[in-house]
């Protein structure tokens, strides 16, 4: 794939996350709401940690960093998401089964291009030693490192 095509659809990702995690510190009662409504346990809590979750996630996404580790945590928050709020398969006051059909099935392909990003990125440590560095810079370095022979093939 070309980079222009990977970045792009990274960035594309990366708001699928950040602008629904805005609009749940923006409306928390309405989100909270949503789930209650779908008879998630401990909801308020859980949209707090889910807003974080997108907000941060989608930020990352859009910058670079950790892209396979935020990838297949967003593709676990997506099987989540889909089984408690998504539930298709139960009745619930006031909301349709088709669209939460239609959000379930949108959020499986959302879920397949995430398991590609993971794919296509690299594996790399979580530390707080250069932390803010794209995981591009991060792999730069360690390749002019194995070029120069500080690091042993």
């Amino acid at each position: 794939m070309s980079n222009a095509m990977i970045l792009t659809g990274r960035f594309l990702l990366g708001l699928y996350f950040l602008v629904p995690g805005l609009m749940k510190f923006a409306a928390p009662d309405m989100h909270v709401a949503l789930m209650e409504a779908h008879k998630v346990s401990m909801a308020e809590p859980l949209m707090w940690i889910a807003a974080v979750t997108n907000v941060a996630g989608g930020l990352l996404l859009i910058f670079g960093r950790y892209v396979r580790l935020v990838a297949l945590g967003f593709v676990v928050y997506i099987l989540l998401v889909n089984g408690l709020l998504h539930d298709f398969w139960n009745e619930h006051a006031g909301v349709s089964s088709e669209r939460e059909l239609q959000n379930f099935i949108k959020n499986l392909g959302i879920l397949a291009g995430l398991l590609v990003l993971a794919g296509h990125g690299e594996a790399r440590a979580f530390t707080l030693r250069g932390w803010w560095r794209s995981d591009q810079a991060v792999r730069r370095s360690r390749d002019e490192a194995l070029v120069a022979g500080s690091i042993p093939r």
